[in-house]
């Protein structure tokens, strides 16, 4: 049986340690807190101090940055990027190769779309059709 972590170097030089998640193979960082309820895909990266709710599903290729958190049952689509201390609310889907900056806030339920730029310390709602709102 093949070993369940990778030792990947920092941009400092610093090797980080990252094991495989059960459900779906992605790679989470020593530190970081995901449910073993939640589905981290092959390719994806939760980074340290980071969280991710039970029922949330990563995608391959999306980013968790340090302290970011993800919500119950939210889903992070493929290359997504969660800057480090956003969080993202319970129910929320954030759609392919979307940018959510350090600090912002995505309220439960939110949609935000594909290809979409959330600037850091922004909060923001969605509308049942994914039309931003004022948080």
């Amino acid at each position: 049986m093949g070993k369940n972590y990778i030792d990947i170097e920092d941009d400092q030089g610093r090797a980080l340690r990252y094991r495989k998640h059960v459900n779906g193979r992605g790679l989470i960082a020593h530190g970081a807190k995901v449910h073993p309820k939640a589905v981290i895909e092959a390719g994806a990266y939760v980074e340290p101090g980071a969280r991710v709710g039970a029922g949330a599903t990563v995608i391959r290729g999306a980013w968790v940055e340090p302290d970011a958190v993800v919500g119950e049952n939210a889903y992070i689509d493929a290359h997504a990027h969660l800057g480090e201390g956003a969080a993202i609310g319970d129910g929320a889907h954030i759609g392919v190769r979307t940018d959510i900056g350090a600090g912002a806030l995505i309220a439960r339920g939110a949609r935000i779309g594909d290809d979409e730029t959330v600037a850091a310390g922004l909060r923001i709602a969605t509308d049942r059709r994914g039309l931003w709102l004022a948080a």
